[in-house]
């Protein structure tokens, strides 16, 4: 079934039922994103489903919403969800929670999210109480179909969330496992922000006469979401999320850095100055994540530092600003990055800072984006400040300047960074 984008249509019109309708309501899902207009009534319908579409546009709705009106109650595991990350699986079984919830009944029993880094026993558990959807990263569930405490019998629904980022993780081998022991018919359904070859030739593979939905191209952003460059000084960027961070406007603030050190010292940084500061990056153990995380959606820190862990599977209402404290060097992955901010129809701002020794990374990335993110300067900030670079660093910074002489990026003209970026 496919819908008129343009219509002004609601759950109840894809055919999902009165229960499920009102958990959405309580949720306060106001009205189905293109995805989900085009993904529930295609499941609904038990076809096999291949959804692309970008970060924060409710790819989870779309398939956990059919999924779970198709639902019989005290079967055993009927849904698996396979997840890249730790947050994501985590993320997904509590939205799959929250559309289980009915006044009155308990939900609990019917959800588990399974992945490393914790113990084994609660999870072993839920398998073993027969929980119905299970939400899972694939190193981990294959650990436990390995022990024997897997029982796909009456498993319906199989679905593959952000698949590139599991493929781009080096989780083909897990999969491939996972796979051989599924048998029978299924349904089976693939989301992707992304559609490269590999994705492409494992969707074809493990689905038979899929529908193919769509919704946006590759390296496309939410309409809500405005982007800013502010070029600076390597040394320079502290102060000039100092002085952003001085901005009413900036209620919650997501921050990524390209390394694990990065985020701990600017986390560290911001909280010297008296900013609640968070931090979420592989060198935490999963405890420390998950508290970091909460207290961020709690929002009681307002600003969360983290490498590219948090850039899928997080889903935070309200992130006013998301930072590129590094220019990443994939854009993919600034694609996911700025995703976490403007979701669900909302508005956001996406800033990049820009220093010279990423003038090189900045270029491919602005060239496959196919768009200008827009440079700005604020007046009011001392962008000369008293640099720290030593001699070595600024001969690196120079050479990565493309021939701009000795300059860093903010001291480059309009018109000189114009000329340096092709444009």
């Amino acid at each position: 079934m496919m819908t008129d984008s343009n219509k002004k249509v609601t759950f109840p019109d894809l055919g999902v039922s009165p229960e499920v309708c009102d958990a959405i309501r309580r949720l306060e899902w106001s009205s189905p994103s293109p995805i989900q207009r085009e993904a529930i009534p295609a499941g609904l319908t038990g076809a096999d489903l291949v959804g692309v579409a970008q970060t924060g546009t409710g790819k989870t709705g779309a398939f956990l919403i059919p999924c779970i009106d198709r639902l019989g109650e005290g079967r055993g595991l009927q849904v698996l969800v396979l997840c890249p990350t730790r947050e994501l699986a985590q993320q997904v079984c509590d939205d799959a929670t929250a559309l289980l919830a009915r006044p009155g009944k308990k939900v609990a029993g019917r959800v588990a999210s399974i992945y490393g880094g914790v113990g084994y026993d609660l999870q072993v558990k839920a398998l073993q109480n027969g929980f119905e959807i299970i939400t899972a990263t694939p190193g981990r569930f294959l650990d436990l179909m390995a022990k024997g405490m897997v029982d796909f019998e009456n498993l319906g629904t199989l679905i593959f969330d952000e698949a590139d980022r599991m493929l781009d993780m080096g989780f083909r081998p897990q999969i491939e496992e996972i796979l051989k022991k599924i048998r029978g018919k299924r349904q089976t359904m693939l989301f992707s922000a992304t559609m490269p070859n590999g994705v492409h030739d494992l969707a074809s593979r493990i689905t038979k006469n899929p529908i193919w939905i769509e919704i946006a191209k590759s390296g496309t952003k939410a309409d809500g979401i405005t982007e800013f460059v502010y070029s600076v000084k390597p040394d320079m960027k502290t102060p000039l999320l100092l002085h952003l961070l001085e901005s009413e406007e900036w209620t919650q603030v997501l921050v990524f850095t390209r390394t694990k050190s990065g985020a701990g010292i600017l986390q560290k940084a911001l909280s010297r100055q008296g900013i609640l500061t968070g931090a979420l990056h592989s060198d935490l153990n999963m405890k420390q994540r998950t508290r970091a995380l909460e207290r961020f959606t709690e929002k009681s820190v307002r600003v969360l530092v983290a490498t590219d862990i948090a850039q899928r599977g997080l889903d935070v209402d309200g992130i006013s600003h998301v930072v590129n404290y590094d220019v990443p060097s994939d854009p993919e992955d600034y694609t996911h990055r700025i995703g976490r901010t403007a979701r669900a129809g909302t508005i956001g701002t996406a800033v990049t800072f820009l220093a010279s020794n990423d003038l090189g990374v900045f270029k491919s990335l602005i060239y496959h984006l196919g768009r200008d993110l827009g440079k700005v300067s604020l007046p009011e900030f001392d962008y000369i400040g008293s640099s720290q670079l030593t001699g070595e660093n600024k001969s690196k910074s120079s050479r990565s300047a493309g021939g701009m002489g000795s300059k860093n990026a903010d001291e480059l003209t309009d018109e000189e960074l114009r000329a340096l970026l092709g444009g």
